[in-house]
């Protein structure tokens, strides 16, 4: 994994790791899945023994979203109008909360092979 990837992907957990993201974690040898809780994700990545591990969140795609999902997540919208008295609507610092709460991969992460596609029912405890 490059450097430019790895710091995506640690990034991005790190927005995640309030809502107890599901992580796999592979060096090669064994494969296993672990729920981060409260772990400062920097840290833990850099921690030598880790140096040859892949480490990839489990993420649910935007297109898994259901309608009941979707209307939570346009509620989040914020809307302001602009001086030639046109509203406009945009996503807010809640909006991308309401996104790692329901652990969806908003970044792409999935597509660029830094994630894997959470299976059904992974978070229905968490949200």
């Amino acid at each position: 994994m490059t450097q430019e990837k790895k710091q995506l992907v640690i990034k991005d957990l790190c927005a995640r790791v309030p809502y107890k993201p599901h992580i796999c974690i592979k060096d090669g040898k064994v494969g296993y899945d672990t729920v981060l809780n409260g772990a400062y994700i920097h840290d833990w990545i850099t921690i030598p023994s880790c140096q040859n591990m892949t480490i990839k969140p489990y993420l649910r795609p935007m297109s898994s979203m259901t309608e009941e999902e979707n209307k939570d997540y346009k509620k989040t919208f914020e809307t302001y109008e602009n001086i030639m008295g046109v509203k406009l609507t945009y996503t807010s610092y809640s909006s991308y909360d309401w996104l790692n709460t329901h652990h969806f991969d908003y970044r792409g992460l999935i597509d660029k092979g830094l994630a894997l596609v959470a299976p059904e029912g992974m978070y229905k405890e968490n949200v």
